[in-house]
């Protein structure tokens, strides 16, 4: 007894002087905690106060009766979702579209960091950096169209060429239903590749010189320098990013997926996303658009502390 009541009070003295820590640094560093309020208070407004309305999926949900005087009717919503003959194809389109985005995406902007950071000429790795980044601030609706210019039937760029070539050039790639995942995955790619490159070669900068210098001394080359320096020092990095990316397998934007459908790729197109946006404010089935968010939020979730402990056992390292 007076053993444990000893680790008690050593355990509070340690918890009073961490406190008494914490007081006085924010005291010290009291301006940056001011520059994080907008932070804060974002964060509180626009993540936490939203999940108030998460009880519209167990309710039969009415703008007249209000979130209190709506029927509660429990998981009806989410046993009418997995019930529908379109829930399988739907989540088929959606785990075929975000798998193959994060296998294809994810490894491209760590290549293309790697690259630039072994550019020695100041003016062609600026010169790149400009075109690689540039993409990335096209709006989506800009990049659409652009892809229904270049992709159009006889008239678009691709067509032209393959009709040189000595194809048909009369492809109407937009309204190729098998066609939809590669469009829209490798577009992705294009515009995301330089954007996603910065992390990596912020990551790249705290790289030790003196390692570099202690490879060429045993005689490793460019490529072995990038394989056993610049690699496995940015692995935590590479790690953090692989957990993010696996948390959000299911969250297929659907501002880009939805300007990309038409009646001739819906079989492909038509993802959770699209089906949410469709439900909830095409036909006004707040409820049950709302089940449907929350179950791609929940099976993310759990993607993502899977994903976590597989990656933290072979790396060490995890968001947590």
């Amino acid at each position: 007894m007076k053993m444990m009541k000893r680790k008690s009070a050593v355990s509070r003295e340690l918890a009073a002087t961490h406190r008494s820590q914490t007081l006085r640094l924010i005291k010290r560093n009291w301006l940056l905690y001011v520059f994080l309020i907008p932070a804060v208070v974002y964060i509180i407004l626009f993540e936490y106060a939203p999940l108030y309305g998460l009880q519209i999926a167990f309710k039969n949900y009415s703008f007249a009766k209000g979130f209190s005087g709506s029927k509660w009717v429990g998981l009806k919503w989410f046993e009418t979702f997995f019930n529908t003959p379109r829930f399988w194809d739907i989540l088929k389109n959606t785990l075929r579209v975000s798998v193959y985005s994060m296998i294809v995406s994810f490894p491209f902007p760590i290549i293309l960091a790697l690259c630039m950071n072994n550019v020695t000429r100041t003016k062609w790795k600026r010169f790149a950096q400009t075109v690689t980044y540039m993409p990335h601030f096209i709006s989506t609706v800009v990049l659409v169209g652009m892809m229904s210019v270049m992709f159009a039937p006889k008239s678009g760029v691709i067509n032209t060429v393959l009709s040189w070539l000595g194809g048909s050039g009369s492809t109407y790639f937009m309204g190729k239903a098998e066609y939809f995942p590669h469009m829209y995955v490798w577009s992705g790619v294009w515009q995301g590749m330089g954007w996603g490159s910065i992390i990596y070669m912020a990551a790249l900068a705290g790289v030790d010189p003196s390692l570099h210098e202690a490879a060429m001394i045993d005689g490793a080359n460019k490529f072995q320098r990038v394989l056993h320096v610049d690699l496995p020092t940015i692995m935590p990095t590479v790690a953090i990013m692989l957990i993010m990316n696996c948390g959000k397998l299911l969250n297929v934007g659907y501002e880009k997926v939805y300007l990309m459908q038409n009646d001739l790729n819906m079989t492909y197109a038509e993802v959770i996303s699209t089906y949410v946006y469709k439900m909830g404010l095409g036909n006004q089935r707040y409820s049950y658009s709302t089940a449907i968010g929350l179950f791609n939020n929940v099976v993310s979730f759990i993607f993502l502390i899977i994903v976590n402990k597989i990656v933290k056992k072979l790396s060490g390292s995890g968001l947590w």
